[in-house]
C-alpha cells in the first residue's frame, strides 16, 4: 500500500520542518480497527517509538499535516521494545482530527510529539474515579490495564450514543463503568453529580477529564462537599468552539 503522509497534502514550511526533525517522532500505522460508531483503535509503530519511558495517562500530540497544528491523544498501552503504541480516536466533529481519525489506513505515515505529562495520578491515594465523556475513554483503558500496577479505577462518562460507547466499554474489558446519555438540558450531568457524594465517602481520588463546561461544574460540586483538593485531579480535552485544548 502506498504510504501517505497526513491527513491533508500540505507540504511542511522550513521551521515545521525543523521542529519536526528536532522534536517529533515518526511512525507508522501498522492496524486501524472500528470498533463502533465513530470509534477507531490505531496502532502505532516504528524505531522511534522504541525505547520509550512511558506512564499511564500521558499524552502524545500527532501532527495533522503540520508541525503546528497537532490533536492530542490518549495512548492505551505502549511497547518500548517492539516500538508500538495504540491510541483510541473518536471522531466527533468535522476538524483535521476527527478527519484524520476517520481517513487513517494502515501504511498511512504520521509525526507526533512526546509522550509527556497530561493526566498524573501516581500521587493519588485509594481508589480512581475517572469521570469524562468519550475522549476520556481511552484514558480509562490506560488506568484499568491489568498491567498496570496502581488503584483500582472506575468510569463515569457523558456519551452521545450510549449503545456505541457500550461497545468500546466491552472491548476495553471497562467493567466498572457507567454511561450517561447526554440531554439538551443536562439533566445527565445532574445525575453524574447526585453520585459524587457517596464516592467522596469512600475516600476516591476524582479524575475529572472531556469537556471544560462539565468539569467547572463537577468541580463546583465537589467544592460544596469539601472534598480536598488534593483528591481532585482535572483535565480538560476540548470545550465548545475553541481548539488548543488537551
Amino acid at each position: 500500500m502506498t504510504s501517505r503522509a497526513g491527513p491533508t497534502a500540505t507540504p511542511p514550511g522550513i521551521l515545521g520542518r525543523a521542529f519536526t526533525r528536532l522534536f517529533m517522532r515518526h511512525a507508522t500505522v501498522a492496524a486501524v480497527e472500528t470498533i463502533a460508531d465513530r470509534f477507531r483503535l490505531i496502532t502505532l509503530e516504528g524505531p522511534a517509538l522504541a525505547g520509550i519511558a512511558w506512564t499511564s495517562g500521558q499524552k502524545i500530540q500527532i501532527a495533522m499535516g503540520s508541525a503546528f497544528v497537532a490533536r492530542t491523544y490518549t495512548p492505551i498501552e505502549w511497547d518500548p521494545v517492539a516500538g508500538r503504541t495504540r491510541v483510541l480516536g473518536y471522531a466527533h466533529g468535522d476538524g483535521p482530527g476527527s478527519a484524520w481519525v476517520h481517513d487513517v489506513r494502515p501504511g498511512d505515515e504520521c509525526d507526533l510529539f512526546g509522550p509527556r505529562r497530561s493526566v498524573d495520578v501516581s500521587a493519588a491515594a485509594g481508589p480512581l474515579v475517572l469521570f469524562g465523556d468519550e475522549t476520556s475513554i481511552g484514558l480509562g483503558a490506560a488506568l484499568s490495564s491489568p498491567v498496570r500496577a496502581g488503584a483500582a479505577v472506575s468510569c463515569r462518562f457523558e456519551v452521545n450514543d450510549v449503545a456505541a460507547s457500550h461497545r468500546v466499554m466491552a472491548h476495553f474489558g471497562l467493567k466498572d463503568a457507567a454511561l450517561f446519555g447526554r440531554e439538551a438540558d443536562g439533566a445527565h450531568i445532574a445525575a453524574i453529580e447526585a453520585s459524587l457524594s457517596a464516592l467522596d465517602a469512600v475516600g476516591v481520588t476524582f479524575v475529572l477529564t472531556g469537556k471544560a463546561p462539565t468539569i467547572q461544574r463537577l468541580r463546583q460540586a465537589l467544592k460544596r462537599q469539601a472534598v480536598p483538593a488534593k483528591r481532585i485531579i482535572a483535565k480538560a480535552y476540548w470545550a465548545p468552539g475553541k481548539t488548543g485544548l488537551d
